[in-house]
């Protein structure tokens, strides 16, 4: 399977590192909106194109991965360069799923490629289980705890406020609310309840901290619902100590069963993640897999993870599966 790359930043050299752990995969091309003169990979031989070019080797690449944004990029990209190639992407704006899908979709069909929107650990992984598990347990609730790790969306947002010369910021669940929730007491939980929050800031010499801390802390859609602490710390506290990308999470669903709901139960699946970049790529090089099976088959149009059976992830052949993994 030959796996092509645009854009070359976190997700993509996890996407190149995937590759190399999977010997059924090849990379052939990274496709790059910078100066392809200017971005060194780790792949020996392995060519670096601009985006430019992309169109020209459309029949060098049997899936190409798109590693861009999920703001501005990907809703972009994903049905453009669908007309070419068979596409996987890792768009994560929960409320333009459906749309984004549907864009996906009708230039798929059109151009008789294989596409899959939205594939990571969430969505992704977290979807899967969350559909599962609400399946299985029809009466029931859906809890989701997000951490501790970084969230790149809300460093960003630090590191926009005037004063701020670099920061970090984590996710972390409240454990008190994991407690209940595994406990199977079902709370009603707020969203100050669920998760807490918790910066780490270089301030610019002579910047007013005392503002900046109110600042962070009042930002609507990021931080005013959360209780929120920040620590001023040096930029090389911050390179020594908050260099990484790691992230995490937990799944859980509680239910009844029985004639009179009279037993309980509690599914949980939590992921523990060194780095979120490499682990989304290596959900993206499973699904890469089955969409290159999948256009074999004959089978166009936009996929999610909730459309491929488990057996297209695997290298393994069917018997094998059977003998070692069911």
């Amino acid at each position: 399977m030959k796996i092509g790359i645009l854009g070359y930043g976190n997700l993509g050299k996890g996407v190149e590192c995937a590759i190399k752990q999977n010997p059924d995969c090849e990379l052939t091309a990274v496709f790059t909106r910078r100066d392809p003169s200017t971005v060194k990979i780790l792949t020996a031989g392995v060519p670096v194109y601009s985006v430019d070019e992309i169109e020209k080797h459309k029949d060098e690449v049997d899936v190409l991965v798109l590693c861009g944004g999920s703001a501005t990029d990907l809703p972009e990209q994903t049905p453009v360069y669908a007309k070419y190639f068979n596409v996987i992407d890792s768009f994560d704006t929960h409320a333009r799923i459906p749309e984004h899908f549907a864009n996906v979709d009708k230039v798929a069909k059109d151009f008789k490629h294989t596409a899959l929107i939205s594939c990571g650990w969430d969505p992704g992984m977290f979807s899967l289980m969350r559909l599962y598990a609400n399946c299985i347990l029809p009466n029931g609730k859906d809890y989701t705890f997000w951490g501790k790790g970084v969230s790149q969306g809300h460093s960003d947002a630090i590191r926009r406020i005037e004063g701020v010369k670099n920061g970090k910021q984590y996710t972390i669940p409240v454990e008190a609310a994991l407690k209940s929730v595994r406990a199977g007491e079902n709370p009603e939980l707020t969203t100050r309840q669920k998760h807490t929050r918790e910066c780490f800031v270089v301030a610019e010499e002579g910047a007013d901290k005392a503002r900046i801390e109110k600042e962070i802390k009042e930002m609507p859609n990021y931080f005013a619902d959360y209780d929120t602490t920040v620590h001023f710390i040096s930029e090389e506290e911050l390179l020594r100590d908050h260099s990484g990308i790691p992230h995490g999470g937990f799944v859980f669903r509680t239910g009844t069963t029985g004639w009179d709901n009279e037993y309980k139960n509690v599914i949980e699946y939590s992921l523990k993640l060194d780095s979120n970049p490499a682990f989304t790529s290596s959900v993206i090089i499973a699904y890469a897999r089955a969409i290159y099976k999948l256009n074999k088959e004959g089978q166009t149009g936009c996929k999610t993870v909730f459309d491929i059976a488990p057996a297209y992830l695997s290298p393994l052949s069917g018997d094998e599966i059977r003998a070692h993994l069911l």
